[in-house]
């Protein structure tokens, strides 16, 4: 661990994992407390084990101590030089907002994410709610407690209270998201920096500030069901917060009326300059695609086959399934979306669809030569052939046709 003994910034204290454990995370978690020194310990004990257990990407906890008055930073500072992953950032003014707009500025990660210190939300949540972020599928990611699925035990004050103020988000703001304050929330980090300095608000009404934001800039929210049990010892004063959220609404309203609110041009990434997807992931896909292809494949010749004979059935059958074999890696293997790129990736990518055309051609050729034709037997063959030419597409694919999303 490194300490910073100086504020990197005024009102920063930070004590920082590893520069090569926050290079190589791809999540980042931020847990913001304020006078937790009770219950701070155990909750990051508990976390640290289940992603060092369970969790299969890589990640890095990150503290982030709002002005506590009790204990909470030195526990926090014990837990970062004893836990492996584990750092802490110490701030001298309050906000929850203010601690996640701190931390989230300069991460290094792929994605940021917070929850609540109380770990109200089950954990399983976890990889659901960052995954649709590293894929490039979505932007954003909330748990819900409110979608279908959900299953919360918490009182029936506090759930009148969220279901009213997420019911005057709708009448108000329009938003399509159904939870806004669920304590369990992730965002890609680069729609993050182009977002945040957008958002006025550094206290409770930040996440709801921030996602009324992103969908007002036309960013995808994806959500997460979750299993949420009620912290009785929670630390937010209801009826301050409530008041606050009710002048942030209002605030917004105001500001969306004088046509403020949009992200400047350029600020954020375009739609198809999505995250990395690994190597394992992208030849997973690859070979999901493909199995589907080859079934859509056999299919198309068998039913051509005797109409048109077996060569024209070959070539109409190839190109139906490159058409569409194309498309669908384009979309999920190297998550290239949007119209950024897409005339190029369709040209470079059809040719390399069609590259093997010419072996199974030859394929053909050589077991009716052989006196061995039937349809059985060309099947075989032509799959054999396909099946040959198959790495050599996805390496094609990857490096020429979507290099810069591979």
């Amino acid at each position: 661990m490194t300490t910073t003994d100086l504020p990197a910034r005024p009102g920063l204290l930070t004590i920082d994992a590893s520069p090569e454990r926050r290079a190589t995370a791809d999540v980042e978690i931020v847990i913001p407390v304020y006078n937790e020194e009770a219950s701070l310990e155990g909750s990051i004990r508990r976390l640290h084990t289940y992603l060092r257990d369970r969790f299969p990407l890589g990640w890095i906890i990150t503290v982030a101590d709002n002005a506590s008055r009790d204990r909470t930073w030195g526990v926090a500072c014990r837990l970062a030089n004893d836990l492996e992953g584990v750092q802490a950032v110490h701030l001298d003014e309050k906000g929850r907002g203010r601690a996640l707009r701190s931390v989230w500025e300069t991460s290094q990660a792929k994605v940021v994410a917070y929850m609540d210190v109380d770990l109200s939300t089950n954990l399983d949540a976890l990889l659901p709610l960052v995954a649709p972020l590293l894929s490039g599928h979505s932007d954003v990611a909330i748990g819900s407690r409110l979608a279908s699925g959900a299953r919360v035990i918490r009182g029936t004050k506090r759930e009148l209270i969220s279901r009213t103020y997420n019911f005057i988000l709708k009448a108000t703001l329009h938003n399509g998201f159904s939870d806004a304050q669920c304590g369990f929330k992730a965002i890609r980090a680069d729609v993050a920096r182009a977002l945040l300095p957008l958002v006025e608000d550094n206290g409770w009404f930040f996440d709801t500030e921030l996602l009324v934001l992103a969908e007002h800039n036309g960013l995808r929210i994806h959500e997460v069901p979750v299993d949420w049990v009620d912290d009785p010892d929670s630390r937010v004063d209801l009826v301050t917060t409530a008041r606050d959220d009710l002048k942030g609404v209002a605030r917004m309203l105001r500001r969306f009326a004088a046509g403020g609110g949009q992200v400047p041009a350029g600020a954020l990434p375009e739609p198809g300059d999505q995250i990395e997807t690994g190597l394992a992931a992208q030849l997973v896909h690859f070979g999901k695609i493909g199995l589907a292809s080859t079934v859509a494949f056999g299919v198309l010749f068998s039913l051509l086959a005797g109409p048109i004979g077996s060569f024209g059935a070959d070539i109409v059958a190839l190109a139906a399934c490159a058409v569409g074999n194309l498309a669908a890696n384009r979309r999920i293997t190297f998550s290239a979306r949007g119209r950024a790129g897409r005339a190029r990736h369709w040209r470079a990518g059809l040719l390399v669809a069609l590259a093997p055309l010419p072996l199974t051609l030859l394929t053909l050729a050589v077991v009716t030569a052989a006196g061995a034709g039937s349809l059985f037997t060309d099947l075989v063959a032509l799959t054999t052939a396909n099946l040959a030419a198959a790495l050599g597409r996805f390496l094609l694919l990857r490096r020429w046709v979507f290099g810069k999303a591979a």
